[in-house]
């Protein structure tokens, strides 16, 4: 029986993820203060954002697979209050919502950046100021994929990653909203297509996800230590894991909720 075990947000794109006991999804949205902010380049020769800006893909933005070194931080959002610590150190505690914070923020990573090598892959490797764009009220999200869209991943998956390279993957790697028990490793490559209840809201199964050099990423130091895509593409010959999902109704969602195919 497919069962819910571990509900993830990520307030702000790229960054440290949050748990959740509960969580809303809602139709053609996914999880409200999902990817909510986002921490955008502003290029030599661009005006500068507005504090919110309709999607964009991620190249504009910055992102553990281009700067692995941003998972070393502790970034909690709580009360519209973002605190950055690393290794138990703060280094910084701003509100989101406040202009002037906002732009102590956009300062804080545009200058962790600077001491930060990007990966070969880059989408942005040029070391532009950042700033910090979006709101919390619900009314910006920034997933990786337009239309926005909720990540599904199954335990079994990961357990079977974590026997093949003979060390435990941690799920923070693949960054998921939602973590699904009680069902056979791959299995949610064969929900594409067909429609669920999860929880008490109702979604289709869209896709399988792409994966990218994030995933070889260690959460906790920020250091590519993982090779994950060749052994995705060398045991399994692809390099996908978990599915992407489209909120058909909206619901309440539970730690311990069922999924049920419909």
């Amino acid at each position: 029986m497919a069962r819910v075990k571990q509900i993830f947000t990520y307030p702000i794109k790229g960054l440290t993820p949050q748990t959740h006991d509960r969580a809303r999804l809602e139709r053609d949205w996914g999880i409200p203060g999902d990817r909510a902010f986002a921490l955008m380049f502003v290029d030599p020769g661009k005006a500068t954002p507005e504090m919110t800006v309709e999607w964009l893909s991620k190249g504009h933005f910055a992102m553990q697979n281009d700067w692995p070194g941003l998972a070393a931080l502790n970034c909690r959002h709580d009360r519209e209050i973002l605190t950055v610590s690393i290794e138990g150190n703060p280094l910084l505690a701003a509100s989101l919502e406040d202009e002037g914070d906002r732009d102590r923020i956009g300062q804080f990573f545009t200058g962790y950046l600077a001491g930060l090598t990007p990966t070969p892959e880059a989408r942005h490797p040029q070391k532009s100021p950042l700033k910090l764009v979006g709101n919390s009220k619900g009314k910006t999200r920034y997933p990786d994929r337009h239309p926005v869209h909720i990540s599904i991943l199954s335990q079994a998956t990961l357990d079977a990653l974590s026997e093949a390279c003979g060390k435990s993957v941690d799920v923070r790697r693949f960054r998921p909203n939602i973590l699904i028990d009680g069902v056979e490793a791959w299995e949610e490559f064969n929900w594409v297509g067909k429609t669920w209840q999860l929880g008490e809201a109702k979604i289709e199964i869209a896709a399988r996800i792409g994966r990218c050099p994030n995933i070889e990423v260690d959460p906790e130091t920020g250091d590519r230590d993982l090779g994950l895509l060749s052994l995705l593409k060398d045991r399994y010959g692809h390099c996908q894991t978990g599915v992407l999902a489209k909120v058909l109704t909206s619901g309440d969602l539970a730690v311990g909720d069922r999924l049920e195919a419909l």
